[in-house]
């Protein structure tokens, strides 16, 4: 439930925007005036403006990773729209996309589900590790030899990406560690930063598929998409309010040190919106909590549910593994539920995958999880823990 690695149906509504912001962004001798501000409700690493002769967007990154305060703005440029800002841009103040882009590379399986939903996965061209991808329409253009594998994440090969020519590198950071991004960067290729991760509020990790949509050129359908997800997720949740609130437990041990989610991050909101009422729901905080054994133990043990135990698939491994796990009282009543057993082609579990992007999905899983009979749905991302 915590990998970073970790971010389908379309139903057209209504697009909404909000009121309209005037910002002069001074270049060479030239100056592009951004216009109305598309509405952004929950996410909090990017603003998308458009820009007020319509040939384009800023869009403007903020904080891609914990710890960081840094600003990024990038000038989003249609060349069939432009007329008068194809030269005299201040590099030192923009990165210039031309967009839309038909040549992506992308670092994460979180990036593909908005391409996937957005119906462009044909413009992705290269990944590092392929073999985590699951969605069947991406696996099959990796069949065919369209998107080439580009190695391991942590140290993508740089030659062979700047080698492709790619007309935007997606990556992510979980520090300021950044070498191959960087070069790729003074190769003259633009890099852009992918926060979703960071989110903490579950609607604001699939907010993001609205940078992918100016980015493609499908800002409408974008904003579509994302309209009905949040519809989903809050007539899901509105359902949830008035049911019984279940004790859950989250995590697992790794070497004598439990890690389980803060009540803040998007997993906690997630199981406080299903209904539940978790443990350490008022602890604060990015990254993961850290708990020896013995103190989960003391709070735990008369839990009703444990929601995704690390990598754990069956209980027979949880207990080899760490006889105590057979304390706690959602083992002695199997009542624990993973999303590990759900893998796609490559051996990539699916929730690392696309569970970011639908939290509606998620959502509606641990409501049936916790509340059984509550709602018609079948479960998608979770089971139960095998024998």
């Amino acid at each position: 439930m915590m990998n970073v690695r970790t971010k389908s149906y379309l139903i057209l509504v209504l697009i909404c925007f909000c009121s309209c912001k005037e910002k002069p962004s001074t270049t060479n001798n030239k100056t592009t005036v951004v216009g109305e501000s598309l509405e952004v409700s929950y996410a909090t690493g990017f603003e998308i403006a458009r820009l007020q002769d319509k040939s384009g967007y800023q869009l403007t990154l903020k904080n891609p990773f914990p710890g960081d305060s840094s600003v990024t703005r990038y000038l989003l440029m249609n060349p069939e729209k432009n007329n008068q800002h194809t030269t005299g841009i201040d590099l030192k103040n923009d990165t210039v996309v031309s967009i839309p882009i038909d040549k992506l590379v992308a670092t994460s399986t979180t990036h593909i589900p908005p391409l996937v939903l957005l119906r462009k996965a044909r413009s992705l061209v290269g990944f590092p590790d392929t073999s985590y991808i699951s969605a069947p329409e991406v696996r099959s253009l990796i069949d065919d030899g369209s998107i080439i594998d580009l190695g391991a994440n942590e140290s993508i090969n740089v030659e062979r990406t700047i080698s492709m020519q790619p007309d935007l590198v997606m990556g992510f950071a979980v520090d300021g560690e950044q070498a191959s991004l960087n070069q790729i960067k003074r190769a003259g290729i633009p890099v852009l930063l992918n926060g979703d991760w960071t989110e903490n509020h579950p609607l604001g990790r699939a907010e993001w598929i609205k940078v992918f949509g100016v980015l493609l050129g499908k800002e409408k359908e974008a904003f579509q998409i994302f309209n009905q997800i949040e519809s989903d997720y809050n007539t899901a949740k509105n359902l949830a309010k008035s049911l019984q609130k279940p004790k859950v437990m989250a995590g697992a041990a790794w070497k004598n040190t439990w890690y389980l989610p803060h009540g803040s991050s998007w997993q906690g909101q997630l199981i406080a919106d299903a209904g539940g009422d978790y443990l350490y729901k008022n602890t604060t905080g990015s990254g993961s909590l850290a708990y020896d054994i013995e103190t989960v133990i003391q709070s735990s043990l008369k839990v009703d549910y444990w929601i995704a135990p690390g990598q754990y698939t069956s209980y027979q491994a949880m207990e080899a593994d760490n006889s105590s796990y057979a304390l706690f009282e959602p083992f002695k009543k199997k009542q624990v539920y993973t999303f590990a057993l759900n893998k796609g082609a490559g051996g990539g579990v699916l929730y690392y995958e696309e569970a970011s992007m639908r939290p509606d999905i998620v959502l509606k899983d641990l409501i049936q999880i916790l509340h059984p009979g509550a709602i018609n749905h079948e479960l998608y991302f979770f089971d139960p823990l095998a024998p």
